[in-house]
């Protein structure tokens, strides 16, 4: 129970990684305010699942994509913590695709890096006077901030941004002991890759790019997550850790 009497935030909490980081810190003690943007049921259920195995946790709807969707956020969160302060942030809801450059629109081009992108800048922003000293702000970035696919090249480059205002923000919340990093996961199954690692050719190609030779599951990312929000991972900051299994070496 390393994180016993700590607070926790994940954004996107409610399926894949999200919920998989959620139930982690909530197994290792601390008492976690999880958002969703559209899923009540299984937000609700990670709930459950939290509860049911002795940890703490409460969902607040707060989608993102919008100007003033941090302020909601942190408003939500102030009501179900009441007022309790944050110790750990895990920036980790996300648009998980974009179209190509041919195809991409403007309005899809703004869309994937509000989300991606001003949500958690802002969410940190809100932060800064709830979070504690000595705090974790833990941004979900992903491995093809530094690998090229073109098909879905604006996804990358939110990811690069975020890496970027990770580096940033270490910089800034430094002096009061809270460490900021980037955790880049590789291709995982969750719901979003469901379909497509659902074929057989392309889930023995995904498990292939692995220096592992298998696909990443949501507790692989979790458990990075964990080391960097417990007193283990006081010593890192600034930096993306690459979650991604070794994919591209």
């Amino acid at each position: 129970m390393s994180l016993q009497g700590k607070h926790a935030l994940v954004t996107g909490g409610s399926r894949g990684i999200g919920r998989a980081i959620a139930e982690r810190l909530a197994h290792d003690g601390a008492t976690v305010v999880l958002s969703y943007a559209s899923d009540h049921t299984a937000a609700q259920d990670t709930v459950a699942t939290i509860t049911k195995a002795g940890g703490q946790a409460t969902a607040v709807h707060a989608p993102f994509g919008t100007h003033g969707d941090a302020d909601r956020l942190w408003q939500a969160y102030d009501q179900a913590t009441s007022h309790a302060g944050v110790d750990i942030i895990v920036n980790n809801a996300g648009i998980g695709r974009s179209s190509d450059l041919l195809a991409l629109t403007e309005d899809e081009f703004d869309r994937v890096f509000a989300v991606n992108v001003r949500a958690p800048f802002f969410v940190a922003q809100g932060a800064l006077s709830r979070l504690r000293d000595h705090g974790r702000v833990i941004n979900i970035s992903s491995g093809l901030a530094r690998i090229a696919m073109p098909e879905i090249m604006a996804y990358g480059s939110t990811k690069g941004a975020l890496d970027t205002f990770s580096l940033n923000l270490a910089k800034v919340l430094g002096p009061r002991g809270i460490t900021v990093n980037s955790v880049a996961p590789g291709i995982t199954a969750t719901d979003v890759t469901a379909d497509w690692l659902g074929d057989q050719e392309a889930a023995q190609w995904a498990a292939s790019v692995s220096a592992l030779g298998r696909i990443g599951q949501p507790d692989d990312i979790a458990a990075v997550v964990a080391f960097l929000a417990s007193e283990d991972g006081r010593w890192v900051s600034g930096r993306v850790v690459d979650a991604t299994g070794g994919s591209g070496l």
